[in-house]
């Protein structure tokens, strides 16, 4: 076989490369360019912002325990992270900025039940993220994670928000409501830092991924963030309404509820009370089941957890309740949850 013999041919000056056309608009490219100049946007406006969050003594600059991530929220440094990423902070808490700098933090609180905590960071006119607490995060919009998983500081992922309305229970047994869905990849070293919407707003905390799954990663909505930076500001603490008890799931039966005109087909049965408590100072006892709080069913524990807010404490609710064969009602005045 013969091969064409190659000529090299040089005209003295270097002709430039011809320049490829314009993507259409429309095209699979012009997409394509226009998703990535949208995670760039947001990560050169909120990356500053991203810091490393490490529990534990401080050595050579660098902190010794636990680690995370978080996001600062004001300009005075006061930054939201997990509260599991702070939970063995007895020996201090510092925060690695991307600029290179670690500076000290305090914890201001925590907030097991929604897995949050508020931390201020040493430092002034410091880099911050806007929280967006009055817009709802959709299915289908655009999600960026920025962190530091597994020792790699910076970390950007993005995908979609796959849900909105998930529920997710904390490792103290309460139920986290309105919880973000999304498939922007997570690693451990992600705790605490931000998910954002295309604007840069930070529309959640990561906090939780399912081991094995793929892009199934959680986040905790801005809304619920807003309300527990609010209350640890004011409180240190998230104040919720307690009725001193302890219940358990009671299915009631299809032939008693016809009888008595129950509109549930379970209660929240009392299985012990706290002495003493607001419970037993109005006369609730062990196997009673609690059918509604004013009004409003209560099908099951997470139910009645989710209605003893802050606004009840202190205030008499009328607890509808079912003792035998026989319904109550009974005026029961909250307490603090301390």
């Amino acid at each position: 076989m013969r091969y064409p013999r190659l000529h090299l041919v040089s005209s003295g000056a270097a002709e430039p490369l011809p320049q490829p056309p314009a993507p259409a608009p429309g095209s699979e490219q012009h997409l394509h360019d226009a998703y990535s100049r949208a995670v760039i946007d947001v990560v050169e406006k909120v990356g500053p912002a991203v810091i490393g969050v490490r529990a534990g003594r401080r050595s050579d600059d660098r902190a010794q325990g636990g680690s995370g991530s978080g996001v600062l929220i004001t300009p005075d440094g006061y930054a939201l992270t997990n509260d599991h990423v702070v939970a063995a902070s007895a020996s201090g808490v510092h925060a690695a900025l991307p600029d290179g700098r670690t500076l000290g933090a305090r914890l201001v609180g925590r907030d097991p039940a929604t897995d949050l905590a508020l931390l201020q960071v040493d430092g002034s006119a410091l880099p911050f993220a806007h929280l967006e607490a009055g817009r709802l995060a959709r299915p289908g919009q655009l999600a960026v994670a920025i962190g530091n998983p597994l020792g790699f500081d910076s970390t950007v992922t993005a995908g979609i928000v796959s849900a909105t309305g998930r529920a997710l229970r904390s490792v103290h047994g309460r139920l986290i409501e309105s919880v973000i869905q999304h498939t922007a990849p997570l690693n451990p070293g992600n705790s605490g830092g931000p998910l954002l919407d295309a604007s840069g707003s930070v529309i959640g905390i990561n906090t939780a991924i399912i081991a094995f799954a793929q892009g199934i990663g959680f986040a905790i909505p801005a809304t619920t963030a807003d309300f527990v930076v609010s209350q640890l500001l004011q409180h240190g603490r998230v104040r919720r309404a307690r009725l001193g008890i302890a219940g358990g799931h009671r299915p009631i039966d299809r032939r008693l509820a016809r009888l008595l005109g129950l509109a549930t087909s379970s209660a929240v049965e009392i299985v012990s009370l706290s002495e003493p408590s607001a419970a037993s100072r109005a006369g609730l006892r062990a196997g009673d089941w609690l059918l509604a709080l004013d009004g409003e069913p209560t099908p099951t524990v997470d139910a009645l957890i989710r209605l003893l807010t802050a606004e009840r404490i202190g205030k008499p609710i009328e607890v509808s309740l079912l003792r035998g064969r026989e319904r109550l009602s009974v005026t029961v005045v909250p307490e603090a949850d301390e």
